[in-house]
């Protein structure tokens, strides 16, 4: 954890550890069968991986802005959000983060980057504008935190290998269409089978652990802002005011664009929480979430 006021999760930590930890093996074990089913191709499927981790590594927040259409601001665009983040960053003894803001009517925040001293921390136009100054100092705690943590980081890395996968997927069944149009492929045909079912079964692994990892981390950076801040409640109505926000006033396309950074989102655009969806959702129900924090009210009095 980053050096800062924000107390040690060690739950968190260790979720953190369990998922690193899991996906540099799944991602090994994929590179090795890559190379044995590639064969003497083998060279030209590592240096096409490695290339587009360092990649993702080196643009991760560049590509986390572009996704969510959001610009980076200086203070004397946005003075008031820049004010904010200097009085948390400084109770909370910490460097502060680069900030953006998203120019959409959703009301939303996230924290991307692949370094603690590169994250950037972005929030819409819509939640600037909706929330009041406790509010909003509540969220950019919250988002502060995962830095702090260095959840935020963790998320970056380990969805790199999900994005990988998918990739590798999409572009392994098109090679089986290929494949079986054409006859004597048989032998690339099978190659296609195996890329397939191999990216399919570790995007699968990697979407389950960045998941359940992305809901505790919800709850850890809750707990956290409402400790540093002490205003547990501010945070509720922001939450409130988050979720509430009607999907039918708010373009499609600002709803796509937000929906590309959900995992790493404050409050998820779409519901996620429906019947039999909790392992594939992004993050806590917001219910669960006020019921804690009105537990910490209780707590700090």
């Amino acid at each position: 954890m980053a050096q800062s006021r924000f107390r040690t999760d060690r739950q968190l930590s260790a979720r953190m550890i369990t998922v690193m930890g899991t996906l540099v093996l799944a991602y090994a074990a994929a590179i090795a069968i890559l190379t044995f089913v590639l064969g003497r191709w083998w060279p030209l499927g590592i240096a096409a991986v490695v290339g587009f981790f360092v990649f993702q590594m080196l643009a991760s927040d560049k590509v986390a802005l572009m996704a969510a259409g959001a610009h980076e601001v200086t203070p004397e665009q946005e003075p008031e959000l820049h004010a904010l983040a200097d009085r948390l960053c400084v109770l909370a003894d910490m460097p502060k983060p680069t900030l953006a803001v998203a120019e959409t009517p959703v009301l939303n925040a996230f924290a991307a980057g692949r370094r603690r001293k590169s994250v950037v921390l972005c929030v819409t136009r819509g939640m600037i504008n909706k929330l009041d100054e406790q509010e909003l100092e509540g969220v950019l705690a919250h988002e502060l935190s995962h830095v702090a943590h260095g959840d935020a980081v963790v998320m970056t890395v380990a969805s790199f290998v999900g994005v990988l996968a998918g990739l590798t997927a999409q572009v392994g069944a098109r090679l089986m269409l290929i494949a079986g149009r054409m006859r004597g492929l048989w032998q690339f045909l099978v190659i296609a089978i195996a890329i397939t079912l191999l990216a399919t079964a570790t995007w699968l692994v990697s979407v389950l652990l960045i998941r359940a990892l992305s809901r505790y981390r919800e709850f850890a950076a809750d707990h956290a802002a409402a400790q540093l801040t002490g205003n547990p409640a501010a945070l509720s109505s922001a939450l409130v005011k988050v979720s509430s926000t009607r999907r039918s006033l708010i373009p499609s396309q600002d709803l796509r664009r937000a929906t590309t950074v959900n995992a790493f989102a404050f409050c998820p655009v779409a519901g996620a929480h429906k019947t039999g969806s909790k392992l594939l959702s992004t993050h806590p129900t917001v219910e669960a979430r006020i019921e804690r924090l009105e537990r910490i009210a209780q707590q700090l009095g």
